[in-house]
């Protein structure tokens, strides 16, 4: 059955007299994930997870467009992981420069990036572009940090944990290998204690952190939590898809 908030999905028959509010961009990363998860970890989340919440906005009324996903993203921090697909935040700023060219042409002028890999930052690209298309509304979402994930998980993890492996499990289970076959996910931090603090940042070279390139024991993952949590992330996701494609963005703020 044809999406019709999915611009993969849809066709010109649909889309030459449509009009949309939000366009939402999914961005990934191709990159290991300790053992047992695969590099598409990323891409698999920010696919469902904008599909599933462009779903829940539609059928309130929102008109919302997804994007095609971003698979790679910024791993400059793990050059020699093989195959660790890298895009520099420069060739990013690019991409979203070109892509919000179209959109702005078009008369879509509020836009999302629905970002899904911790290696992504895109507050300067933003405040930049944002001076380059006037008229846009420009926002990034970043599902992995909602702040309830204590509620579903006994430790989240940072990246390949029971988090992210509960999410894999529920979504692509069969690109998951058998638990016996799981690294642990064990972390070796900065012997500097001013950097685990939060209020100093280092890029972590990442093979010197983790034998496995896990970040987190994925040992207590399972199908259930994973999709406990992604209904949950979902529902605030696609809720807040609605609430910026039916704002005023010239009265946001009382």
């Amino acid at each position: 059955m044809i999406r019709p908030y999915i611009l993969a999905d849809t066709n010109w028959q649909h889309l030459k007299d449509a009009q949309f509010d939000l366009a939402v961009l999914p961005w990934g990363a191709t990159e290991a994930h300790n053992y047992h998860l695969p590099y598409s970890t990323d891409s698999i989340e920010a696919t469902q997870i904008a599909e599933a919440s462009g779903e829940i906005a539609w059928k309130k009324g929102a008109k919302v467009i997804i994007l095609p996903t971003i698979p790679f993203g910024v791993n400059t921090g793990q050059s020699d992981i093989f195959l660790d697909m890298n895009l520099n935040p420069s060739t990013q700023f690019a991409i979203l420069k070109d892509i919000l060219q179209v959109l702005d042409r078009q008369g879509i002028h509020k836009f999302m990036i629905l970002n899904s890999h911790g290696g992504n930052n895109w507050k300067a690209m933003i405040r930049e572009l944002g001076l380059l298309y006037p008229k846009m509304f420009l926002c990034v979402a970043e599902w992995f940090k909602l702040g309830d994930k204590e509620k579903h998980f006994e430790l989240p993890g940072d990246h390949a944990g029971e988090m992210e492996t509960s999410l894999i499990l529920h979504l692509s289970p069969d690109l998951v290998l058998p638990k016996n076959q799981w690294g642990d996910g064990a972390e070796k931090k900065n012997k500097i204690k001013s950097f685990s603090e939060g209020w100093v940042w280092t890029e972590r070279p990442w093979s010197k952190i983790s034998q496995d390139t896990g970040v987190g024991n994925p040992k207590a993952a399972t199908t259930q939590k994973g999709e406990q949590f992604f209904k949950a992330v979902c529902q605030k996701v696609g809720q807040l898809f609605y609430d910026i494609a039916q704002a005023d963005v010239e009265d946001l703020y009382e």
